[in-house]
């Protein structure tokens, strides 16, 4: 049997990352001779987290327009150039089969030089709106895997495939695992907990509503189990003095943490919308305003409109969030709805899918 080579390259946030490393788990699993490398950019968070999966990282030296003028700015093209050159040299030394992209800066040149070699190119496309480096891309994509419904203006219908987000495996069924759970963060079971999610870099506006609000939370007996992000620790470690406060940087035993939840509050970032959608667990959505196109809010908007979740906008937080949190924590009844609404939107099956996709594309091949 032939031994298959795969590069893949995604990265900047872990929205990016995680779905790039569930799609080379699912393909190991199927092709344990396969050789995996994967390509990110230089002084991202997959230079560390791609290892820390067991794969080897090349980074290029890469880095998105910034919308202000900026020295990075000026040397954009400079960058560009020499990620194109150094993808060609990846391209030429580990000859891929198929090379699969996931979004961020690094796929860009990767995925562009793998075209123009001839290499099969699949492209997943996370959010409901698009990103700049996918839509420029999806002209020569042999195949590009979607997470939402109508996107026909973003890219060529006939090569589009709806399959949902890849998650992690193992928060398919994370219920068996409350007690582990609880145990692993040394929670007590007979107090809610209230899990806050600000994305891998952190949240600013909502690191400084639980800080408002950490009165509230005592008020209800309520533990906190609160990812601040590593940009924002240093600031806010010191609300670990409250024994029902615990803050961390950054969680790695995600499937642990979502087993100990009651309650989720999130930015409404694709793989979050999607990993959340897995758990099934009562969600109050705060979402990011400053992404492009607003598409955290369409993120979430799509689950609120089945009755799936709450979602407060960052402007709003002041006049609706206490009464939102308190009306979800105190009735069972709508946290049971919430819960299997949001289940009912769950694409599970996303990483087998669009790994079938790829080996259609080996097949061919």
């Amino acid at each position: 049997m032939k031994q298959y080579k795969f590069i893949l390259s995604g990265g900047g946030t872990g929205g990016h990352i995680y779905p790039a490393i569930a799609i080379a788990n699912e393909l190991k699993s199927r092709f344990p001779d396969a050789e995996f490398l994967f390509v990110g950019a230089k002084d991202k968070m997959e230079m560390q987290k791609v290892p820390q999966a067991g794969y080897k990282i090349i980074g290029l030296w890469i880095a998105g327009l910034q919308r202000r003028l900026t020295f990075d700015n000026t040397l954009f093209p400079v960058k560009l150039i020499s990620s194109l050159l150094k993808s060609r040299t990846i391209i030429s030394k580990f000859k891929p089969d198929v090379v699969i992209g996931t979004g961020g800066f690094a796929s860009g040149p990767l995925l562009q030089m793998a075209g123009l070699a001839g290499v099969p190119t699949v492209i997943q496309e996370q959010n409901s709106y698009p990103g700049i480096t996918n839509k420029l891309l999806s002209k020569k994509a042999n195949k590009i895997c979607v997470a939402y419904e109508n996107l026909e203006r973003f890219f060529p219908k006939e090569k589009m495939i709806l399959t949902g987000n890849p998650v992690r495996q193992d928060l398919i069924d994370i219920a068996s695992k409350r007690e582990k759970a609880l145990q692993h963060f040394n929670l007590d079971p007979a107090k809610k907990t209230l899990l806050v999610l600000g994305g891998s870099l952190g949240a600013r506006k909502i690191n400084e509503l639980i800080a408002k609000e950490i009165l509230l939370f005592s008020a209800h007996n309520t533990q906190v189990i609160w990812q601040c992000g590593k940009l924002y620790y240093d600031q806010y470690k010191r609300f670990e003095e409250n024994e029902n406060i615990q803050v961390h940087a950054f969680i790695d035993r995600m499937d642990l943490v979502y087993a100990a939840a009651d309650v989720v509050i999130s930015r409404a970032g694709a793989s979050s919308v999607s990993e959340l959608c897995i758990v099934g667990k009562p969600v109050i959505f705060i979402p990011s305003p400053n992404v492009a196109e607003d598409h955290q809010t369409k993120n979430a908007q799509a689950v609120v409109d089945k009755n799936g979740a709450f979602l407060i906008k960052e402007s709003e937080l002041d006049s609706q969030f206490s009464l939102v949190f308190e009306s979800v924590l105190n009735d069972e009844a709508k946290q049971k709805m919430l819960s299997e609404n949001i289940k009912k939107l769950a694409m599970p099956e996303a990483t087998r899918q669009i790994v079938d996709e790829i080996v259609k594309l080996i097949d061919r091949k």
